[in-house]
């Protein structure tokens, strides 16, 4: 899938200024766009763990959604964003299928939030999702990631839909879109700051 390129040289180390490091979670399910949202975003190459999907998981991973996927994460997505001189976030996406479900332990230690992707045709398998951060007790925001962007689900119905608290935060993104994911990761990283200050 193609998405927007930073524009800036791409920054190989973090700069001795930074004093703090933020690790956020990119997540949803199968299929959603988590790998395409941090590497619209990652200032560095973003590291990737993705396989060929085979024959052999053909009645595992449901394609329906998605039926051009040819790869699929198998550990996790990594990226950098450096969002002031002394601030910088790692984001990390984990795998969307329940047999990967083992690694989330690990990868939601020591993050300060996660930003859920939903796709807004495929609500119903966002809930084990949303289940994992809960159960893991981490501060999160709803991104609704459309692959056409001139469709607006109304954020009414998806609060509606995804059971969700009135003080939980829904934006909208198009996961390929540099800009488009920056503003959704803007709005978790402004409900972090209320839920810590």
């Amino acid at each position: 899938m193609d998405y927007s390129k930073p524009s800036r040289p791409e920054p190989r180390y973090v700069s001795d200024a930074v004093t703090v490091a933020a690790k956020i979670l990119v997540v949803g399910h199968f299929a959603v766009g988590k790998t395409t949202f941090i590497g619209s975003l990652s200032e560095i190459a973003p590291l990737r763990t993705e396989e060929r999907m085979t024959q052999a998981a053909a009645h595992v991973d449901d394609l329906r959604g998605a039926p051009d996927k040819v790869t699929t994460t198998v550990a996790l997505d990594f990226g950098r964003l450096t969002l002031s001189d002394d601030v910088v976030l790692y984001l990390f996406g984990t795998p969307g299928q329940q047999r990967f479900i083992q690694l989330w332990e690990d990868m939601a230690r020591g993050a300060l939030g996660a930003l859920i992707l939903v796709d807004p045709v495929r609500l119903a398998e966002s809930f084990p999702v949303i289940e994992l951060v809960e159960k893991y007790g981490l501060e999160y925001s709803i991104a609704v990631n459309s692959f056409t962007p001139d469709e607006r689900y109304d954020e009414a119905e998806i609060r509606e839909a995804l059971d969700l608290l009135p003080d939980t935060p829904v934006s909208y993104c198009d996961a390929r879109s540099r800009e488009s994911s920056g503003q959704a990761l803007i709005t978790l990283v402004r409900h972090l700051l209320t839920r810590t200050a």
